[in-house]
């Protein structure tokens, strides 16, 4: 007896819905809200395990830091580490289709700076996670 091995969810039918996202005025909004934000979403606990573990690894008294501190360190890290950067980049390209991709590789410019733009976000927005 042969038995089938269950076929793989694609990729976009395992991503979150996000349901209260206004109407895109542009090509590179309706990407990040189409495909940028449930991504993000849905890889959360590993970009908050990440972060945790670049605290450590780089033995930032991160719950010494007023609220400000806490935020301005979350901006200049993931703005300015490049290896941080890399690996945050990496794991929400590696969930992209490859019509994604090459949407994303027209603009890589825009789209990197909107991914970073909302990484900083849901860093700065779950800062007790970090803790």
């Amino acid at each position: 007896m042969q038995t089938s091995k269950p076929t793989p969810l694609p990729r976009v039918a395992i991503r979150p819905v996000i349901s209260n996202i206004s109407p895109a005025s542009s090509a590179a909004e309706e990407f990040q809200n189409q495909t940028l934000r449930p991504i993000l979403k849905m890889q959360n606990e590993l970009i908050i395990t990440l972060y945790r573990h670049f605290l450590i690894k780089r033995k930032v008294k991160f719950e010494g830091m007023s609220v400000e501190q806490r935020k301005d360190w979350i901006e200049k890290s993931v703005r300015k580490d490049n290896r941080l950067r890399g690996i945050l980049l990496g794991m929400i390209i590696g969930q992209f289709t490859e019509e994604e991709l090459a949407i994303f590789i027209g603009q890589e410019g825009e789209f990197r700076r909107r991914i970073f733009d909302l990484i900083v976000q849901r860093l700065q927005s779950q800062m007790e996670a970090l803790l």
